[in-house]
């Protein structure tokens, strides 16, 4: 078990995602904390945000301070242009997961998801990005990639 604050939570492994739309930062933090998150992943290939709390070094300094170590992925971040097909139909879905899939075949993207799989193995990870609706988010693919390298259960 691991003491935070007056709470106390079991250690856990293995991949969660999360997003921060619609969040106000404390909240946030301590929603990760009751959930027994040890690492945040932050895989937005631009880690900034019109979000108080959520731009790279404000959101690093919050999680340092709860016991939460912060990891920026920019290698695992979802180019701009295919951005909008997370939103779209369907079919667009279907398109834009494709090809962030395809964004993944590089050696820097294979090496990180490697690299988080281990990472899981021993303790809760948090994957994140803006999207409340993981669905529409590219860390749905990257949540993936991550449990085909783990165990199976």
């Amino acid at each position: 078990m691991r003491r935070t604050g007056a709470v106390d939570v079991r250690v856990r492994s293995g991949a969660i995602g999360v997003g921060y739309e619609g969040q106000e930062i404390q909240g946030f933090v301590e929603d990760l904390l009751r959930r027994g998150v040890s690492r945040l992943v932050d895989v937005r290939l631009t880690p900034i945000s019109r979000k108080r709390g959520f731009s790279k070094s404000a959101l690093r300094d919050a999680l340092t301070a709860a016991g939460i170590q912060y990891d920026h992925r920019r290698e695992l971040g979802n180019p701009k242009i295919n951005r909008a097909g997370f939103a779209g139909s369907e079919a667009e879905l279907a398109g834009a997961r494709a090809r962030y899939a395809a964004t993944l075949e590089t050696e820097p993207a294979q090496r990180s998801l490697d690299e988080l799989a281990n990472l899981a193995r021993t303790e809760l990870i948090a994957v994140l990005c803006f999207e409340a609706d993981q669905r529409r988010c590219h860390r749905a693919v990257v949540l993936d990639e991550i449990t085909t390298r783990l165990p199976p259960t």
